[in-house]
């Protein structure tokens, strides 16, 4: 491609960028519809109708809260750049512009949105519907875009694309955000199961677990292949343009990068869903399916972080130890009686944390050049201590994790101990054995689950003339 291009060529090439971009928003967007299906499935049937309501709840309210506010905290920069939080695009405004244009904020809002759904599977079953149209706009709209602001930002302190200087010398890589989406879902949900507690039933008067199974594993199977498809947009789309050639090949550009990032995806989420296959085999005694479905997505959420950066093979490793860390965390978090219907703390927080780990020991120098200057010659990298690349990668890796954990701590830990002291967040014990549905939104999913838990509407009734 030529160095210099003629204002026609330039607009094909942007056009065909666009079209990339506009296209991956599209699949991420997509992956709404796995987290409904997966959510949905993985409870049960007397709150079904919740849990899809506050997926679409989290893309409505996250839609309006990122336009007004997430976007600028995100991008903004003036002047005096500000590497902690952005000032500037509020509700769009100067946008587009030479750095953003409206494909851009699409493509970043469908992020936004998927924040807030990893969290509401830690606390389904259980929530006032209040509370989440509070936790999810305050979510999409602040504490997500500050940590977009640090890591995807010019100007973020993290980024390791930073115009003011790059921590150790580096700069966290976190490409597509297994630490800015998902660590940050994952320890939001972490703090409201904690502030909540446990559903009722689900440890008995000795403290050991009670199953509660979710109603529909067909659901569960589709939302994770939905999931899995949109991923192609989420690690892949990261690239933000295809149309980019590497000046150092006659063969290479930024397409290339973006076939070997959606290999390495694959093969991470497979290993992952392989491994804990054989690995609950061995602890339960029998093939489950779900287990495999939520090892699947703790292999893509480890392999977001560094999908741009690694061999085929790193993906490999990095799908093997992700199942580990959710198997194992799931073993404790039943022993410390925590609970959580979707693993979302587990699988988004543990697997997230592990993704950042990984890419500080597996970057490979020439594709961390290629994904973040273009490929240019002449440019020196921290890339993995595994690699022989040094401590600089992997101690801004580490960086950024203490910083999300605190981060997201001391937001949404107290805001929902706050709606939890204004008795705002959990559902009293009468409407969570009635169940969601009947209790706040009028009646089940389901007919047949309106039949079969008669006596749940019969009691729900009662107490409330009871009440009043």
């Amino acid at each position: 491609m030529d160095s210099v291009l003629s204002p026609w060529q330039q607009s094909v090439e942007d056009c065909i960028n666009t079209i990339y971009l506009l296209f991956s928003a599209y699949l991420v967007f997509i992956m709404q519809l796995g987290f409904a299906m997966l959510c949905a499935g993985s409870v049960r049937a007397k709150n079904a109708m919740n849990i899809m309501l506050t997926n679409v709840v989290d893309a409505v309210v996250g839609s309006l809260s990122f336009y007004l506010f997430g976007f600028a905290f995100a991008f903004g920069s003036d002047f005096t750049t500000n590497p902690f939080i952005g000032s500037t695009y509020f509700a769009l405004n100067n946008v587009p512009n030479s750095s953003y244009d409206y494909s851009f904020f699409l493509f970043q809002w469908a992020f936004a949105i998927a924040v807030a759904g990893i969290t509401s599977g830690s606390i389904a079953e259980r929530t006032q519907f209040s509370a989440y149209l509070v936790f999810s706009f305050f979510l999409s709209g602040f504490v997500y875009p500050v940590v977009v602001h640090w890591l995807w930002s010019t100007h973020g302190w993290l980024s390791p694309s930073s115009t003011t200087g790059l921590l150790f010398g580096s700069g966290a890589i976190d490409f597509a955000g297994s630490g800015v989406v998902h660590l940050v879902g994952g320890v939001a949900g972490l703090w409201g199961s904690l502030v909540e507690g446990p559903r009722v039933g689900r440890f008995d008067a000795f403290g050991h677990p009670v199953p509660m199974r979710g109603h529909n594993a067909t659901l569960v199977v589709l939302g994770t292949f939905l999931l899995w498809f949109g991923w192609f947009g989420f690690n892949p789309g990261s690239f933000e343009k295809i149309l980019v050639a590497y000046p150092t090949t006659t063969d290479q550009g930024n397409w290339t990068g973006i076939g070997r990032a959606a290999v390495v995806t694959t093969l991470s989420g497979s290993t992952a869903g392989i491994v804990t296959l054989f690995g609950r085999r061995l602890l339960v005694g029998h093939w489950n399916t779900l287990d495999v479905c939520n090892g699947v997505l703790g292999g893509f959420v480890a392999i977001t972080s560094g999908c741009a950066v690694v061999e085929p093979w790193a993906g490999v490793v990095c799908g093997f130890f992700a199942a580990w860390v959710l198997i194992g965390l799931n073993i404790l978090a039943l022993k410390l009686q925590y609970d959580d219907p979707l693993e979302a703390a587990q699988l988004h927080g543990g697997c997230g944390a592990w993704g950042l780990i990984f890419t500080g020991l597996f970057a490979k120098e020439e594709f961390v050049i290629q994904a973040y200057d273009s490929g240019k010659s002449g440019v020196v990298r921290s890339y993995g201590v595994l690699m022989g690349g040094g401590w600089g990668l992997f101690g801004a890796q580490v960086v950024e994790l203490f910083a999300i954990v605190g981060w997201v701590s001391v937001t949404m830990g107290p805001l929902f101990y706050i709606l939890h002291k204004l008795r705002l967040l959990r559902i009293t014990v009468d409407e969570e054995v009635a169940g969601l549905d009947i209790s706040s939104h009028g009646g089940y999913a389901y007919t047949q689950t309106e039949e079969s838990n008669g006596r749940f509407y019969t009691d729900y009734v009662r107490m409330q003339n009871e009440q009043s």
